[in-house]
């Protein structure tokens, strides 16, 4: 195998991730962030989100000396092979990337080069000028000695399954106008045995944006599904079973999300959308799932049917977080639903398995209380919410819960438990996604 020595500049879920995998695959990983505090913690071997696996991947490899951390651009620069740019971007209201972290980054780099090297772009850029505009840069701060490459690399992982999405890949996608390069990066993945995609900049920019726009539209559409079920007394779980059934459909309807998007799938469709009108285009099918937010609407809209208004009402939220597996901004959808709650007058009690996920503004809201035991913050509600999908969430004695419950609305938003059950137990049983 040949082994590179390869930079990642970022130190978020992807950044991180990808750094920790690829010195597992036996390369040498200088992993750099400008936050020094990140690092001071990282060579602890503390992380600062959760991910399953990664924490005793990233412990074996900086063991073996495959992988370092640093704060310092200028020393983790030398003799560099390969530097990816993970640094984060976020979409402003008329979904614009806001590139100053990125470039920062492409500048520090290319004034720490000390040979020839290949700059993979993985954050999330728009697919519009982003690679011209940082090529640009790179090569106004690059020594005149150095020449570099540039290839674009989006990710798919999953926050919560990150490790297993990098090892699993369903496909790697490469764009470069430099094919040399291209296959060069596309090496890197060849020990994970799945198909490349080998195109041009721009496309393979495209192709992210365009993927988890359609991945929160089939979601939109199967939360909207659940509403009707919901309204004709249909089985919602039984409905996206036989849907799934069609190959040309597939099973995958909202598996990844359920009722709740992830903010950065909401952010690449508003991404998306404003690059077909700022083009002259329309983007109907795209405002509309933006309108849509992903079903949180349909539950704000769903908890308000059910109680008769909410203004005063005790909702019980179990789980605070999109997926119980992983660590998510205080920007999740499931704290704006509960911030929305809060501000319509709802008493909210929350629990979440892990309590290091008290500490997030949605505390500073009145109105809401947050629970050591889901059975203490379920006691008297007279709603509850399944926002996230704990293990232990669906396993609870819902009996006991039943029991102790002002009201019998249970509105589950991760599709985990029996519908059968649930109604035999004497719930008014929701399931807004399967």
């Amino acid at each position: 195998m040949n082994t590179k020595r390869i930079l990642i500049a970022g130190l978020g879920y992807v950044g991180l991730t990808t750094g920790v995998c690829l010195a597992e695959l036996g390369h040498s990983v200088v992993a750099y962030d400008v936050d020094d505090e990140k690092i001071v913690q990282l060579r602890k071997h503390s992380l600062h989100f959760r991910e399953p696996e990664l924490m005793d991947l990233m412990e074996r490899n900086a063991g073996a000396g495959r992988l370092e951390f640093t704060s310092s651009c200028e020393e983790s620069m030398r003799d560099v092979d390969i530097a990816f740019i993970c640094s984060g971007t976020q979409p402003d209201s008329n979904g614009a990337a806001d590139l100053s972290d990125v470039e920062a980054t492409v500048q520090r780099i290319a004034l720490g080069a000390t040979k020839p090297f290949t700059l993979v772009l993985q954050s999330n850029v728009s697919p519009r000028g982003s690679f011209e505009r940082l090529s640009v840069v790179l090569s106004q701060y690059l020594p005149e000695t150095i020449s570099a490459a540039v290839v674009v690399n989006p990710t798919f992982m999953r926050e919560g399954s990150a490790v297993f999405d990098f090892f699993h890949s369903d496909r790697i996608v490469i764009g470069a106008w430099d094919y040399a390069a291209a296959e060069d990066i596309a090496t890197l993945y060849s020990p994970l045995h799945c198909p490349v995609v080998l195109t041009d900049p721009v496309s393979a920019q495209l192709t992210r944006y365009a993927s988890n726009a359609f991945l929160t539209m089939k979601t939109c559409f199967i939360n909207e599904v659940a509403r009707i079920a919901t309204q004709v007394g249909a089985d919602i779980g039984s409905v996206t079973e036989a849907m799934g059934l069609d190959t040309r459909l597939g099973t995958d309807f909202s598996e990844d999300n359920k009722t709740f998007n992830t903010s950065c799938y909401s952010g690449d469709v508003l991404v998306l959308a404003a690059l077909a009108e700022d083009n002259g285009g329309q983007a109907a099918l795209l405002r509309a799932v933006i309108e849509n937010e992903s079903g949180r609407h349909l539950l704000i809209r769903t908890l308000h049917d059910a109680l008769h208004g909410i203004t005063g009402k005790k909702v019980c939220v179990l789980g605070l977080a999109t997926h119980g597996r992983a660590d998510e901004a205080p920007n999740s959808p499931v704290h704006e639903v509960v911030t929305t709650l809060c501000r319509q007058g709802a008493h909210v009690h929350a629990y979440d398995p892990d309590s290091d996920r008290i500490n997030l503004p949605v505390t500073q809201w009145p109105g809401i209380r947050y629970f050591a035991d889901a059975y203490q913050a379920a006691n008297g509600s007279d709603a509850i919410l399944v926002a996230s999908d704990w293990p232990e969430l669906g396993g609870l004695d819902w009996g006991n819960i039943r029991v102790h419950m002002t009201g019998n609305t249970v509105i589950d938003g991760r599709g985990m438990l029996s519908p059968d059950t649930m109604r035999e137990l004497g719930f008014d049983y929701l399931a807004l996604a399967s």
